[in-house]
């Protein structure tokens, strides 16, 4: 495994929003006449130059999902979410092919444990001018039980996890399947906040690994000891039943 870090700009990061699920206070994604750094537009959705740069050797950018705080992606219409993840996987792989970065990270937070910082539906493409996440990623972390598949498009519930207990992944063969892989990311994302634990945030991270692309959506709690201390991954042993109940829950 390869080590690497970040340096985080800590005056920078105090500048921030502090998350809040109070959809009453002011938000700057909400307040659309006075955004700046406007990189693309499509309806509703925009690419942004973030504001806070908080990443030494890092160029971020935010995908503003919708108009509003009230919309979350567990609950677009399918439509929408397929414009979604087409109009952020256009930008991410238009930053990867660029050659300017070691990598890009794609990723969306939701809720208070997620590490985000606002409310109000967004992603975010992070271009890594020196390292290379994929030094630390194995396909191995997004095979297990299987949930469902269609076509060529597998979702899974990982039986080697990053961190644990419960990851759910989509593996994508084939990005002319990329609506496949939208439907099982947001039923996944669905499934977290409806009937897993009474859980209330989540990560969905992308990757692509040689020609294959790959969804981890991860349930966030406060992370076990023995990962933080340790590097000690954990699985839970209800991933069978999991997978049992989102099949009956979403594919029966």
């Amino acid at each position: 495994m390869t080590y690497n870090l970040l340096s985080f700009k800590s005056s920078i990061g105090t500048q921030k929003f502090a998350y809040n699920d109070n959809l009453k206070e002011y938000c700057p994604f909400c307040d659309r006449e006075h955004l700046t750094d406007i990189l693309d537009k499509d309806g509703k959705l925009l690419l942004v130059k973030n504001k806070f740069q908080v990443l030494e050797d890092a160029y971020l950018t935010v995908l503003i999902e919708t108009e509003t705080c009230q919309d979350e992606f567990s609950n677009y219409p399918r439509a929408y979410l397929h414009r979604v993840m087409r109009f952020g996987f256009k930008h991410w792989l238009a930053m990867e092919s660029s050659g300017e970065y070691a990598s890009v990270l794609y990723f969306k937070n939701h809720g208070p444990l997620s590490g985000g910082s606002l409310h109000h539906p967004h992603m975010q493409i992070v271009g890594l001018n020196k390292i290379n996440y994929q030094e630390n990623i194995s396909p191995e972390s997004f095979i297990g039980v299987p949930v469902h598949q269609s076509g060529n498009v597998e979702f899974t519930i990982s039986t080697k996890p990053l961190v644990g207990f419960t990851e759910f992944n989509v593996i994508l063969p084939d990005l002319n399947e990329i609506d496949t892989l939208a439907d099982y990311v947001q039923t996944a994302s669905h499934y977290i906040l409806n009937h897993f634990n009474r859980c209330k945030s989540y990560n969905i991270f992308f990757y692509h690994l040689d020609r294959t692309f790959y969804a981890k959506i991860v349930p966030r709690f406060v992370t076990t000891p023995v990962f933080v201390g340790y590097r000690i991954s954990q699985v839970t042993d209800r991933i069978y039943k999991t997978a049992a109940e989102i099949r009956e829950l979403y594919f029966t």
